[in-house]
């Protein structure tokens, strides 16, 4: 299968592209190529991309890309987590870019594939490794202390039950299987055929959030986002549960707010912390045309910004 032909529609792609507004010669970070659905439509703009995603799947679905063989190449792959797209960029004689977008979270691809273990649709193996390296979901809800595995599924999951899901889960084991697993939640949390939301999708999530460290990944990546892009350059990052887009919220809150004393009639306490992001988007969602083509797009939300001439906070710390 290739990239084209993949499973997967990319969420507010128009909205994304209008705020990276792609120009020909711009090179643009996609830290998450997934299907690749984003660098397309860079790429059909005349911008060059550098496209991360640790998945090796993913960056072995793109090698008919022609954009590769050009010269130089348009598009450049790197198996790699976007949290090191500094360091990867440097390599490739990059310090600069003129955008950088993130559609954070697990793809549909990886969903759609039951032996990636990451949906509880279809059975497969508890995997859940995005790179397909490294602990396993398996790994650790077999070998973790019931408390460990509770605080992972109420950080990560928000599961106010999550001590009765843990214990059940250790008394269960081995898991195997994510048939397993959601049996076992189901069964701690009285589940009903037929009910609005299945209880194991919480269980899930953050079992895959843990395993892929996605939250620290997502705080690495903007910080490396912000020390990237060149004075104008652009950011558009895309997120699909309250806990990534508190973190997107936070980070454009702290980066475009400035220093300066609250009061001209207050001396100055140390130097002003500049302004690094600028013209900060309100949260944007998919519309209902968009929702009903594709229901992924329910859950998602978009925040946007330009970066200033400022001085990447993390470069001047």
């Amino acid at each position: 299968m290739t990239v084209s032909e993949a499973p997967h529609v990319p969420v507010l792609l128009d909205e994304v592209i209008e705020a990276l507004a792609p120009q020909p010669g711009d090179v643009i970070v996609d830290a998450t190529f997934g299907a690749g659905g984003y660098s397309r439509r860079l790429l059909d703009a005349g911008a060059t991309v550098h496209a991360f995603d640790r998945d090796p799947d993913a960056i072995a679905a793109a090698q008919g890309w022609t954009e590769l063989s050009e010269e130089p190449p348009r598009l450049v792959l790197h198996q790699r987590r976007f949290s090191e797209m500094v360091a990867a960029l440097a390599e490739a004689g990059v310090a600069q870019v003129d955008g950088v977008t993130m559609d954070v979270g697990v793809s549909s691809m990886q969903l759609d594939q039951s032996e990636r273990g990451f949906a509880f649709s279809t059975n497969g193996p508890l995997d859940m490794r995005m790179s397909q390296d490294g602990e396993s979901a398996a790994d650790f809800l077999n070998t973790a202390e019931a408390d460990t595995i509770a605080d992972v599924i109420f950080q990560y999951g928000e599961e106010r039950q999550s001590r009765r899901v843990a214990r059940a889960i250790v008394a269960a084991r081995p898991l195997e299987t994510t048939g397993d697993l959601a049996r076992v939640v189901r069964k701690a949390l009285g589940y009903h055929p037929g009910a609005p939301k299945d209880p194991a999708t919480r269980t899930f999530q953050a079992v895959r959030i843990h395993v892929n460290a996605e939250l620290d990944e997502l705080d690495a990546g903007l910080e490396a986002a912000e020390e990237l892009l060149c004075p104008e350059g652009r950011l558009a990052v895309v997120s699909f549960h309250s806990l990534e887009d508190r973190i997107v919220k936070r980070f454009l809150r702290d980066a475009s707010r400035s220093r300066a004393p609250a009061s001209r009639h207050m001396p100055a306490v140390g130097d002003a912390e500049p302004t690094v992001f600028t013209k900060v988007s309100k949260a944007v969602r998919a519309s209902d045309a968009e929702v009903s083509r594709n229901p992924r797009a329910r859950s998602a939300t978009l925040r946007h910004a330009i970066r200033t001439d400022a001085p990447a906070r993390r470069a001047a710390a």
